[in-house]
Parts: C-alpha cells; structure tokens; sequence
C-alpha cells in the first residue's frame, strides 16, 4: 500500500531460528528494484518462495512462484487453481519474454525513477509521509472527506494522485498514494511538491 519494504533479512534470520519458511511477494519490487528486491539483495537462495506478477511495472498479465525445484513440482501436481486452470496463450509468454527483455535494458530508466523518489522526497516538509524507497510515496492525512478534497484540488492542478480510503485503510489512517514514474520531469515533482507543502503544511 505504501511502498515501504519489508526488513527481509531480519525476516530470514527470524524465519531460520523457528525453522519457518519464508514467502515474499515481489508485486510492486519487480521493475522498480531490477528483478526485485530479494535478487537486489541477494537473498534469493534464503527464501522458501518469490511470488512475481507480471503486471504492475512488466505491463503483461499472469504471475508465477519462484522456488526450489521440490516446490514447483509440489505445485504443478497438487495446487488446484494450477491443475484447474487454461494455459498461458502465446501471445502472453511472447509479452513476459520481451517484457524481462525491455528489464534487461532498462537501468537508464531505473536510475531515472532512483533519482525521481530522492527528488521528490526532498521537496516534501509536511507530516504523515510514509518511509518509502520505491516509486509509491503516501502521506497519511486523516479522514474521507479531506483526503478526496485534496486529492481532487492536486488533480485539479494536472497531478493523478489518488485518495486511498477507509475502510481500505483503517479509520484515521487515510492517505494520498502517490505513483512516481522514470519519465517525471524535475519541474513536475517540484510542481507536485510545493502544492503538498502549500496544502499540509502545519
């Protein structure tokens, strides 16, 4: 919800000392942190299973799990909503493989979205912003009403930032979800920035 990643080291010492198994949903990683945060932190051999989707950043459609060998044929023969389901189309594989092709050369726009969060987040002098290093930034401000007024007055201005809403959220704890893109441009976060400060400053 808010772009803040999990401590997944801590995760997997923890989950060691129990003898548990570790699952980590990579869904909004993939794309933003290369092949995800797992593989940017080289911990992909200390989880149990990586769940991928291939929407959100790869633009395709479907998902798949990451896992030992063990695993995967433990899936292909006992998890029903595999067994029960049709094969991906052609032109769906054909979408994923060129999709991971474009993720093969896209650290210019990686470094570009890098350096678009750091921006954006040294604009920003107001409370309730969530701790976050992806391209998803939240700032908390309370309250149906006054989250969709502002949300409507920033995209009244040109900004697509969207009010996220109890009871999505608990009571209290409604907030503005903000999706930061490599193609921003500098004058655009600032714009952005300043109408935040402007708006909640205290």
């Amino acid at each position: 919800m808010d772009g803040d990643s999990a401590p997944l080291p801590e995760l997997i010492a923890l989950s060691g000392s129990y003898n548990a198994h570790l699952i980590v949903d990579e869904a909004h990683a993939v794309g933003v942190f290369n092949q995800g945060l797992v593989h940017a932190l080289n911990l992909q051999h200390n989880v149990f299973a990586r769940v991928v989707t291939f929407g959100k950043a790869l633009g395709t459609h479907g998902a798949i799990i990451l896992g030992s060998e063990a695993l995967k044929e433990y899936l292909i023969n006992f998890a029903r909503s595999f067994i029960y389901t049709t094969a991906a189309s052609f032109s769906q594989l054909a979408g994923i493989k060129i999709a991971y092709e474009f993720l093969a050369w896209s650290a210019n726009e990686q470094e570009l979205l890098k350096n678009n969060i750091t921006l954006f987040k040294s604009y920003i002098n107001i409370p309730g912003l969530v701790q976050s290093d992806s391209a998803i930034q939240s700032i908390i401000i309370g309250g149906n009403k006054q989250t969709v007024d502002l949300a409507a007055l920033i995209r009244n201005a040109g900004f697509d930032v969207r009010p996220i809403l109890s009871p999505t959220v608990a009571l209290g704890s409604e907030r503005l979800r903000i999706c930061l893109h490599a193609f921003n441009t500098e004058a655009e976060i600032a714009d952005l920035g300043n109408l935040l400060n402007k708006n909640l400053h205290v």
